[in-house]
């Protein structure tokens, strides 16, 4: 049987130390992982549950080691960065016990969550979809992938993201409201995970607009950094 257009090629990562791919399902984002960043988004971390939102996987951008031209979207006058370690599940399955969460992950990687945070405000007040905000073509980017094999689990670990050479977000991998393992346990409450799954796992407080001209360079303790340069 044959396809009636052409298939579309699958998101692949590409992995440190390898030259293999790794293919990509789906794309899980968590919201206000980090109580600064919830904070300075008007949210109680203290009270609230995790809650998940999805990228399609053809929103991610591949990030190499040079510096990569990163598309500035259309719809928006106010375009945010937040930089989000990424959890590249190589298992997967439904009820997944949090002692046995990161059992399930494969490698992680240094990612963006990029927002139209004009169209996300707008769809906060009318109590609707974030899809337009936070699916742009190319709002995921994301660096190779470090195998646990190589690096271990990052439980704790500076993260941070400059811009034009100013830094914009710090904080620590340790500051996470919801750990890895338990992010994993909880979504496996409502999805079948898989692999190829991602998870970003949140970002620290400080996120805020970047103009075309700018570069970001996004930077995780022990994944090494990304640049973009905002075109």
């Amino acid at each position: 049987m044959l396809s009636v257009i052409q298939n579309p090629p699958r998101v692949a990562l590409p992995i440190v130390g390898s030259s293999d791919l790794f293919p990509v399902r789906r794309v899980y984002c968590v919201g206000r992982n980090y109580a600064a960043h919830a904070r300075e988004m008007g949210a109680d971390p203290d009270r609230e549950p995790p809650f998940f939102f999805m990228k399609p996987a053809d929103a991610l951008q591949i990030v190499g080691s040079e510096p990569t031209p990163h598309p500035y979207p259309s719809k928006t006058k106010s375009y945010h960065f937040e930089v989000e370690m990424v959890a590249a599940l190589g298992g997967g399955g439904t009820d997944i016990p949090v002692a046995d969460a990161l059992d399930h992950v494969y490698g992680y990687a240094i990612g963006l969550d990029m927002t139209r945070r004009d169209v996300q405000d707008e769809a906060k007040k009318l109590s609707r979809p974030w899809d337009t905000a936070k699916a742009a073509d190319g709002s995921g980017p994301i660096g190779a992938l470090h195998p646990v094999s190589l690096i271990g689990h990052l439980a704790r670990g500076e993260i941070t993201l400059s811009v034009d050479g100013q830094t914009r977000q710090t904080g620590d991998l340790g500051d996470m409201i919801w750990s890895v393992a338990e992010q994993i346990a909880y979504l496996s409450g409502y999805f079948a995970l898989q692999p190829g799954d991602l998870i970003f796992t949140g970002t620290p407080s400080g996120v805020g607009p970047v103009e075309r001209g700018q570069r970001m360079v996004a930077a995780i303790a022990g994944l090494g950094a990304i640049t973009l340069d905002v075109v």
